[in-house]
């Protein structure tokens, strides 16, 4: 019976070990992540890693998948949007005014005046580690690509970073003016005077892993992680054909996003587009 699955996995979530790997996917998702890099981030034990998983997995909420040596788990989002939709329909039951405003503010269209009045762009958010290339370069591509629809910003999440000289050229290379760039911390954007934002993207599965608190008015967030350039070894060669991946990746990725008509987007149908740019995958057809 669906209600004795969904009290399964709500007493898979109540045991704190088996929370704190779920909500790990869930900033992670669509992505899998490896146990490896779960029990590292977790500062969890792999025995008590495997332990948690397995229950999660009994419950439905969390799905393997092998490729090649490793395995990956992932949080099953269908089957977590599910649970939730049984709670909050079990709870209204018979008293919708209960619920409907939350519902109706979770599927108000992005398109709302304060967001496309002249004065007020798009905040974009990219978080990576050090702030250093990744995030630079989405940074520095969405303030050329996206025009004055939008506002872009980057930051890290470990203090005293400084930009990456590979990264300063690619980005000189492809014309971009980087005179106003500079690496910032996280916390710019968390206290009083700080932008009010409405994307941000994880560009790197560190920062990912790691848990903020909410950001103020819930923006849409999604997790668009890749390789990280300045960990390329090899020739000079080499080391520049990774920035120059990088920022081609996260080119094609936000010119996919700002073609996005997010004027008439919901939340839930923006934020299918937005896993599947995360996958390389053409967003129209989430």
């Amino acid at each position: 019976m669906e209600s004795d699955r969904n009290v399964e996995a709500f007493a898979a979530l109540g045991h704190p070990g088996r929370l704190a790997v779920f909500r790990l996917l869930a900033r992670r998702a669509p992505d899998g992540v490896r146990p490896s890099e779960i029990a590292q981030a977790l500062g969890m034990k792999p025995n008590t890693l495997s332990v948690n998983v397995a229950g999660l997995v009994r419950a439905g909420l969390v799905t393997s998948e092998r490729r090649g040596k490793s395995v990956f788990y992932a949080i099953d989002l269908a089957r977590t949007g599910g649970l939730v939709d049984y709670l909050v329909s079990d709870c209204c039951r018979g008293r919708p005014e209960t619920c409907i405003p939350l519902a109706a503010r979770a599927l108000q269209p992005l398109g709302g005046p304060p967001m496309t009045a002249p004065d007020r762009p798009f905040a974009v958010l990219f978080i990576c580690t050090g702030n250093s290339a990744r995030s630079i370069f989405a940074e520095a591509i969405l303030r050329k690509e996206g025009g004055a629809r939008f506002q872009a910003f980057s930051a890290g999440t470990r203090p005293y970073s400084e930009l990456n000289p590979h990264a300063v050229a690619t980005l000189r290379d492809f014309g971009h003016d980087v005179s106003l760039l500079r690496s910032k911390h996280v916390s710019e954007f968390q206290g009083p005077g700080a932008p009010r934002l409405d994307f941000v993207f994880t560009v790197c599965d560190p920062a990912a892993n790691e848990e903020c608190p909410p950001w103020p008015g819930q923006p849409v967030s999604a997790h668009w992680g890749m390789p990280d350039p300045v960990k390329a070894e090899g020739t000079e060669a080499e080391k520049g054909l990774a920035f120059l991946e990088a920022y081609r990746a996260l080119q094609r990725r936000i010119s996919a996003f700002v073609s996005l008509p997010l004027e008439s987007l919901d939340r839930i149908s923006l934020q299918g587009r937005l896993d599947a740019i995360a996958l390389d995958r053409d967003p129209a057809t989430a």
